[in-house]
């Protein structure tokens, strides 16, 4: 385990759908080391986007912040965690506007799609 500092607080919630899905991804990558690293990055229709993707819990940094779902890690770094934190991960299986969903309190702006921000 790396010294990255594991937060009981969420600074990224996650609803149980998309602790769900996440994990149902996850099993079929086949690998149990992957945690979630959520993100941001320049760029999108309204200036920022998400990114998020699975990596090997052995890269996780020593400043990133590490939350704990069930023994499911979510893992966002310290520049990222500044635009992010309150954010609500959300899942829906709708034909129409499914798929992953970030609610962002932080958010002044959000585009159509919900997957950038300003």
């Amino acid at each position: 385990m790396t010294q990255a500092t594991q937060s009981q607080q969420r600074g990224i919630l996650m609803t149980d759908a998309a602790l769900r899905q996440v994990l149902s991804l996850r099993e079929k990558q086949g690998n149990q080391d992957l945690c979630l690293r959520v993100g941001v990055r320049q760029g999108g229709c309204s200036g920022m986007s998400y990114v998020m993707d699975f990596e090997d819990f052995s890269n996780v940094r020593e400043n990133d912040e590490v939350f704990d779902y069930e023994g499911f890690k979510v893992v966002c770094d310290p520049k990222s965690i500044l635009y992010l934190y309150g954010l609500v991960l959300d899942y829906s299986d709708a034909m129409i506007g499914g798929g992953f969903q970030f609610t962002n309190p932080n958010a002044n702006q959000t585009c159509g799609c919900g997957k950038s921000f300003s």
